[in-house]
């Protein structure tokens, strides 16, 4: 997979080739993610799919 896929591209972290997996990074990082992280992959979500509603 290319590191494009993932929202965290550096560290290939929270792949989202499509919106499932969009959404369990999105619930992945709520639940380990530190306040940096979390900001980061919300934003990487959002930019690809705005469609999603983040919580």
């Amino acid at each position: 997979m290319p590191s494009s896929e993932f929202a965290e591209p550096g560290k290939r972290k929270y792949p989202i080739p499509d919106a499932s997996h969009a959404r369990n990074a999105l619930a992945r990082v709520s639940q380990f993610g530190s306040s940096e992280e979390k900001k980061k992959i919300r934003s990487a979500v959002h930019r690809k799919y705005p469609d999603i509603q983040q919580s």
